[in-house]
């Protein structure tokens, strides 16, 4: 059997016991627990704690990320950002990265699930931005511990809109209430038709599913990257670094041919594939 990659787990609310709890299924040992009091105090992750891990899953708190970087990337620590919230420090994190020559990955929403649904209102809004007859809007609803409103989801999904086309204004809001674990919805409106799509979460399984198979993906690899950018080539079993499927260290995919699954054409590239921007991690 083959040994267990070692996980440090930053942040160790809700998110961090699923992440622990799945983390078998994906071949990882948890080595360190980092968060709840030590964390609250600011107590600082200890290196001595830290020997042997590989890969950090961080879903702690805005505030934290940038120093958490700072303490990993100089021991060779590779990272899954699930924390929202911090794109202020996007460039100090980009240039820790960079100077200790360790991988990244962040993003809004670590659920499969989501990033088709960002392709599928993308295909939607661009038929549609043209046509004065369809308002756009958007909604949110979380469980009422979720701090943050709207949720990093529905700010991406305004992005993605914005990208197909949107200029004009799209109406947004947003609940907290209950356990509920999240549902976005995108809607279209007109006097002859509305046009509702819905995504909703079941659970927070599959954005801890997601955060660790980015944690498998992203060993061995350099730069910053964005889940929505990556996910393609994770599910995908994506090869190590020095193989087909690799990418640089600036976080661009090397070129590869087309894979085979059924794409939506003309909605976001030729592709179906988003369009590459360098994303600041939204709230949420």
């Amino acid at each position: 059997m083959d040994a267990m990659t070692r996980l440090a787990l930053i942040g160790y609310g809700a998110m961090g016991r699923l992440v622990e709890q799945l983390a078998p299924e994906h071949g990882f040992e948890v080595a360190l627990r980092y968060g709840g009091a030590e964390g609250r105090a600011g107590v600082p992750i200890d290196g001595a704690r830290l020997r042997g891990v590989e890969v950090a899953i961080d879903f702690s708190a805005a505030a934290a990320v940038g120093e958490n970087v700072e303490r990993l990337a100089p021991l060779g620590v590779a990272m899954v950002v699930g924390t929202t919230g911090w794109s202020d420090q996007l460039p100090r994190v980009r240039e820790t990265v960079a100077a200790h020559g360790v991988g990244l990955v962040h993003g809004a929403n670590f659920s499969v699930g989501v990033q088709v649904f960002y392709r599928i209102v993308a295909a939607a809004s661009q038929l549609l931005a043209a046509d004065a007859d369809y308002d756009p809007w958007l909604y949110e609803i979380h469980h009422r511990r979720k701090r943050d409103a709207p949720s990093g989801t529905l700010r991406e999904l305004r992005r993605v809109m914005e990208r197909a086309g949107y200029a004009r204004e799209i109406d947004a809001a947003s609940n907290r209430a209950g356990t509920i674990p999240g549902t976005h919805l995108v809607g279209f409106d007109s006097e002859a038709d509305t046009i509702r799509l819905e995504h909703q979460a079941r659970g927070r399984a599959g954005f801890a599913r997601g955060a660790l198979r980015a944690a498998r993906w992203v060993l061995g690899r350099r730069g910053v990257f964005e889940w929505s950018e990556v996910w393609e080539d994770v599910v995908g079993g994506g090869s190590r670094p020095d193989g087909a499927g690799a990418h640089d260290t600036n976080g661009a995919p090397a070129a590869a041919s087309a894979p085979d699954a059924p794409r939506i054409r003309g909605a976001i590239g030729t592709t179906g594939a988003p369009e590459k921007k360098d994303h600041s991690p939204p709230e949420g």
